[in-house]
């Protein structure tokens, strides 16, 4: 899917801020298609992990992200929408935001999430824990489309102008799950994917 004119606005202002700047480095490129649908899973560091993630893949690759409901106010919806984003209510089962997924998924786009939910540092009073979560790994199953870990470093040492790193892995196995109960095919993909991730960010 071709990138939305919001998306290649930002890309194309951010790109020489984040690759000289930042002095981003990416790797494993060649394990995302460059087209048909797929999930990109990534940790998540803090809230500039979508840069990384994203610019070593546009113009090729058009990232939509579940954005978090709380984010959607006036005027930062039009900037989200424009870029290709949907909310995402967390802490409930947000069904409409995993059917919009699928469908996205569906169509031959990359929907981008963070399996863990939230940063994993952020002040001391926590409404939401990092922890896995099998919605990256439901949305693969049931679109049917590759689900690819991604690991990035450094958005949370920005202070410092880099460097950024991120790396990009083999998609995770599904072929053994596809018959199984998709709950329990989630937990199993999920488990493999966490561990894809941690592998990744260890070698960053």
């Amino acid at each position: 899917m071709r990138p939305t004119r919001t998306y290649n606005v930002v890309a194309a202002l951010t790109w020489p801020v984040v690759h000289w700047l930042f002095r981003l480095h990416a790797r494993g490129r060649e394990n995302v298609p460059d087209d048909g649908g797929l999930v990109l899973a990534c940790n998540h560091v803090s809230n500039f992990d979508p840069w990384p993630l994203g610019m070593p893949l546009w113009p090729t690759r058009f990232l939509r992200f579940m954005a978090k409901s709380e984010l959607y106010w006036f005027p930062v919806t039009l900037v989200l929408n424009g870029a290709g984003a949907f909310p995402v209510r967390r802490g409930q089962a947000d069904v409409e935001a995993i059917e919009t997924a699928i469908g996205l998924a569906r169509e031959g786009n990359v929907v981008a999430m963070f399996p863990e939910g939230t940063r994993r540092r952020k002040g001391l009073n926590k409404k939401f824990e990092a922890r896995p979560r099998t919605g990256a790994a439901r949305i693969a199953l049931e679109a049917g489309v590759p689900l690819v870990p991604a690991a990035v470093a450094g958005t949370d040492k920005l202070i410092r102008f880099g460097p950024l790193r991120v790396a990009y892995g083999v998609p995770v196995d599904l072929d053994d799950l596809r018959d199984m109960p998709v709950r329990d095919a989630a937990q199993i993909a999920t488990d493999r994917l966490m561990e894809r991730i941690a592998e990744l960010e260890a070698s960053l």
